[in-house]
């Protein structure tokens, strides 16, 4: 937003009506507005749930970091000829923004959003003054919700960090504790570590404070750093405590108590704790530091003038490149909501309920498995089956586990990768292989291969994503298939199919993994009709 002192305009030749620059500059933003509509309706959703609750405040906080940086930057009056590389940036926004919306991922036009917001301030202030705004516009990435893969991902490690180092804390306490996976056994209770006990609740908050805490900290740049990557250890450490001190609770005063302890250190409280911990690692920093500069002095908290600068956005400069992008969008929020609403329609199937109970010679040996309403609810799955089969002289019986989504858009396959270690199962091994040949497809057929073992029970897995005709061992591969097929296609079913087997004692992994690969074949034939592959 360069402007002269008199608000003159760049190109004097036009009529006064196309001089207002604040015009054309709510004309971009109205465009913006109903362009980005998926991605902004996918925040207001995410924002709903604890992890991003945060979300709403981080606009806020981009703008006040935008306003006290505008002030480093004075009127500059007279014509600029670098605003477009801010078009170009607007029109990369655009087609992130269209490839979301037609794949009907709409975290991705979320992302696009942020882009636009970088190129139109790249266009308001031109290219050598607006590129140092990066700051408030990078800060804006924290309201955005994580991709869900990535999302479960995280969540399982930070539930084993928090686990073990909970369960530490409670021996040093002298409570007698046991660790299954993200279980912790204190014989009276049983804390489960669930994706609400992960601590993303409070990374993600003190993530984005501690970004702009070093933003306005004007020690030494190793000490930004430090401070940046410190948010979340700090997070760690601090649900970790709240762990310890819930199993400390329930040892000593019992569990009637837990659940008052639980809503009281949840949330807010976390954080602050969290913040003052940060406060205290700047402050021992400068302590140490040879100029001993002081927090109050290391800190640029000064919020003097931030109404002026707001007030800046009247005299915003008309120019060639604001009102192609002005165009532009309100041309594209046209076209996007003229547009008939994208595909999505899952194809034809049979329900797994009419799933045979014989496979070649392999027998269904009893009921359905019914899974836990909790983990049924994490699943999150249209249609799942859970059943044993057993051969004659085979051994020990295969799990056949899979579970179909009608749309993954939001959220979709869960990776055993993640589920396992969950349910306290240790991945000892895991590859990634190509079966074509050997299964005699006529399409790429690659799956996982892994061992896995809780004490001295040891299994094999056989696991694959389907993505129509597509059998792919890496989630994100899925993802990526998932999104090209949304965009091409209209689809965004897929499926999991997972084949399980204890190793016995008495036998080599050889043995075992013949039986998966026996009931690999046999399973073949009737899939199509439960997981359609076109």
């Amino acid at each position: 937003m360069s402007i002269s002192s008199t608000g003159a305009s760049e190109r004097p030749g036009l009529s006064a009506f196309f001089h207002m620059g604040l015009f054309w500059f709510l004309i971009a933003t109205l465009g913006a507005l109903i362009f980005f509509r998926a991605g902004i309706e996918e925040l207001l959703i995410a924002w709903q749930l604890p992890e991003y609750s945060h979300g709403p405040l981080i606009p806020v906080l981009s703008l006040l970091l935008f306003l006290r940086q505008l002030k480093e930057h004075p009127v500059t009056p007279g014509v600029k000829t670098d605003r477009w590389p801010g078009v170009a940036l607007v029109v990369v926004s655009l087609l992130l923004g269209a490839l979301g919306t037609f794949s009907r991922i709409h975290d991705i036009v979320a992302y696009a959003l942020i882009l636009w917001v970088g190129g139109i301030l790249l266009i308001s202030f031109g290219w050598r003054t607006g590129r140092h705004f990066w700051p408030p516009v990078l800060h804006l990435v924290y309201m955005l919700p994580l991709p869900g893969t990535i999302y479960y991902k995280v969540s399982t490690s930070l539930q084993f960090l928090s686990s073990e180092l909970g369960v530490w804390f409670l021996q040093l306490a002298h409570v007698p504790v046991f660790l299954d996976g993200n279980i912790i056994d204190l014989g009276v209770l049983k804390m489960h570590v669930a994706e609400a006990c992960s601590g993303l609740r409070y990374m993600f908050p003190i993530l984005s404070f501690s970004y702009i805490f070093a933003v306005l900290y004007r020690g030494p740049t190793w000490h930004k750093a430090v401070l940046l990557v410190s948010a979340v250890p700090i997070a760690i450490f601090m649900n970790s405590v709240r762990i310890a001190v819930a199993g400390i609770i329930v040892q000593y005063y019992g569990v009637e108590w837990l659940e008052g302890f639980t809503h009281f250190f949840e949330g807010w409280v976390i954080f602050l704790c969290c913040i003052v911990i940060l406060f205290g690692l700047a402050r021992l920093m400068l302590f140490l530091h040879p100029d001993r500069l002081s927090l109050a002095t290391a800190l640029d908290l000064d919020t003097s003038g931030l109404g002026t600068q707001a007030a800046r956005i009247q005299h915003v400069q008309p120019s060639a490149a604001l009102m192609v992008t002005a165009v532009l969008m309100l041309g594209s929020a046209a076209a996007i909501s003229a547009l008939p609403e994208p595909g999505g329609h899952a194809p034809a199937r049979e329900s797994f309920l009419t799933f045979p109970r014989k496979l070649g010679d392999w027998q269904q040996a009893g009921p359905r498995e019914i899974l836990d309403a909790r983990v049924a609810k994490v699943l999150g799955a249209d249609d799942y089956l859970s059943i044993q089969l057993v051969k004659p002289g085979a051994g020990d019986p295969v799990n056949l586990f899979m579970a179909w989504y009608d749309d993954q858009s939001d959220g979709g396959v869960h990776s055993p990768e993640v589920c396992l270690p969950g349910a306290g199962w240790e991945i000892a091994w895991l590859e990634r292989t190509d079966i074509t040949a050997e299964m005699g497809a006529d399409k790429p057929f690659e799956i996982n291969r892994a061992i896995i073992q809780k004490g001295e029970t040891r299994m094999m897995v056989y696991y694959w994503f389907q993505q129509r005709d597509r059998r792919l061992a890496w989630d994100f591969a899925a993802k990526f298939w998932l999104m090209v097929d949304g965009l091409t296609q209209g689809r965004t079913d897929g499926a999991i199919v997972r084949l399980t087997t204890p190793i016995d004692r008495q036998e080599t992994d050889d043995h075992a993994e013949a039986r998966l690969k026996d009931m690999l074949r046999v399973l073949q034939d009737p899939l199509p009709r439960f997981v359609p592959n076109e």
